[in-house]
């Protein structure tokens, strides 16, 4: 019953701005811990940035000082601020959330920067 889905991905020029935006529906709970991951083509999937409950944050290092990722006032939602964007962004982005043993992946959504 619980879905994630993810919106706010387009086309962007380098060096623009993208906010991606996740929702939980059926949601009764607060997810424990909140993630952004992303897939290129040819390339494994990877944690861009997480944020827990508490407001902890993780961000890989190539996105650290340009990505800022956040949790709505709403528990079950969670955001991605994208700026100063590289061709190396471009990717499908999925939304994941965890609470106690259980994880939830949203659908994705595509991120294309061109240079």
């Amino acid at each position: 019953q619980v879905q994630l889905v993810e919106s706010g991905g387009g086309l962007v020029q380098a060096g623009g701005s993208l906010r991606l935006s996740c929702e939980g529906t059926g949601v009764s709970f607060n997810f424990d811990t909140m993630a952004w991951y992303r897939q290129a083509p040819g390339k494994q999937r990877e944690l861009v940035a997480s944020v827990r409950s508490g407001g902890v944050t993780v961000y890989v290092d190539s996105v650290k000082g340009r990505f800022t990722i956040s949790r709505g006032v709403a528990k079950n939602t969670v955001y991605l601020q994208m700026n100063s964007l590289t061709s190396e962004d471009t990717a499908a982005y999925y939304c994941n959330a965890e609470y106690w043993d259980s994880g939830y992946w949203g659908q994705g959504t595509q991120v294309t920067v061109s240079s």
